[in-house]
């Protein structure tokens, strides 16, 4: 098992200071959130919390992870950098594939792609992306990632996407692992369709057995399972060293 740093939603000049400090305790990764705005008026629920209010988040800072891990890579050597989860869903394909390609490059390779849903029918509106067919889109754009990636001419025809056959120059030298976030069956399925990972946030190692199980159900039904594969967690469990044993049991 090993141990990724997550200095989310604190101010911006301490991410340079705290990611060289987590590079010397010897972390082995940086984790990144991913937040486009704060509505003033909404009706959706917060699914981290116990009464669902997102009226915590108004004012703290989120900064752009592709913009900011950059930066910090171009201070350190060895820590890795993910993203944890990018909101993939309502961001164009083609441009972040060459974002991360560049980044990839820029950090030698150190970087690991965390993608997910939103669960904000705001930002797919303030970014004028359809809420509806969002996880086809979303599979579609996984697809269109992971064959720009490649350095290769690429076209695609998917289910809400569509791609006329083009190349990215240049691309990094190794794959950038792309990461699935989520919980649900549908998020579960789909890291093991589609994913080199899956990532889960704030549960219990009681929770994530469960979750994990099913995850590695999935992954035979695609007959996936023989494949290398990570697994990314955030939990409290990790805070005591009872809760990392029972997490680091889980694979």
């Amino acid at each position: 098992m090993k141990f990724s740093f997550n200095p989310s939603m604190c101010p911006a000049d301490q991410y340079a200071p705290l990611t060289l400090a987590a590079e010397e305790a010897g972390f082995h990764s940086i984790s990144f959130p991913d937040s486009l705005c704060y509505p003033e008026h909404s009706s959706s629920n917060y699914p981290y919390n116990g009464d669902g209010s997102r009226e915590f988040l108004k004012d703290l800072p989120f900064v752009e992870p592709l913009v900011t891990i950059p930066f910090l890579a171009a201070i350190t050597t060895k820590i890795r950098f993910n993203t944890g989860v990018y909101k993939l869903a309502v961001r164009q394909p083609v441009a972040v594939a060459k974002q991360i390609s560049t980044l990839a490059i820029l950090s030698n390779n150190r970087f690991d792609f965390g993608v997910g849903l939103s669960p904000w029918p705001e930002d797919f509106e303030a970014c004028h992306i359809p809420w509806e067919k969002r996880g086809e889109r979303f599979d579609d754009q996984i697809t269109i990632l992971r064959g720009l990636l490649s350095g290769e001419f690429f076209a695609y025809e998917g289910a809400q996407l569509s791609l006329n056959s083009i190349k990215l120059c240049p691309v990094p030298s190794a794959a950038i692992p792309i990461i699935v976030g989520g919980h649900s069956d549908a998020a579960l399925s789909r890291a093991a369709r589609l994913g080199d990972g899956w990532i889960g946030a704030g549960a219990s190692a009681d929770e994530y057995s469960v979750l994990i199980s099913k995850l590695q159900e999935f992954r035979k039904q695609y007959q996936r399972d023989h494949l290398p594969f990570a697994i990314h967690v955030s939990s409290k469990d990790a805070y005591h060293r009872a809760g990392q044993e029972a997490l680091a049991a889980l694979g």
